[in-house]
């Protein structure tokens, strides 16, 4: 089993008996206070689509608006124990991996689920993500 402690958070990247994960942590504790953010999408400050039909442009925005949430929170990405991503692709997720690598620390990945669905609330939009952190205190 492969354990990760920070300050407040601990990963457990390979628990007994689970196959190894190569884009997430299977399980993240913490304490704290929990922030949570909801799924955020490929629009600017405007409200204007960033990307359109561009996976890798979106995710570059998605991951720009959550760590925009974050601080707002007081948190950041090392705060971040789950991230939820909805695609209306799932060939989209090696553009996500790629934006996360911006924010995220590769040893420190976040529990993390995917799912393709029919659409978002705009058709020009392709990834929606959430996330859910404890900040420490």
């Amino acid at each position: 089993m492969i354990v990760m402690t920070s300050s407040h958070l601990t990963h457990i990247a390979e628990p007994a008996g689970v196959a190894p994960a190569a884009h997430y942590t299977h399980v993240v504790t913490g304490t704290g206070r929990l922030v949570q953010v909801s799924g955020q999408v490929a629009l600017d400050e405007q409200g204007r689509v960033v990307g359109d039909g561009d996976a890798a442009a979106q995710a570059r925005q998605v991951f720009a608006n959550l760590d925009r949430c974050l601080a707002a929170a007081g948190a950041g990405f090392a705060d971040v124990v789950k991230l939820t991503i909805f695609v209306t692709d799932i060939g989209y997720l090696p553009a996500i991996r790629e934006a996360r690598e911006a924010y995220l620390d590769p040893a420190r990945l976040p529990a993390s689920s995917a799912m393709q669905v029919v659409a978002l609330f705009r058709p020009e939009l392709l990834i929606e993500i959430e996330a859910l952190a404890v900040v420490a205190g």
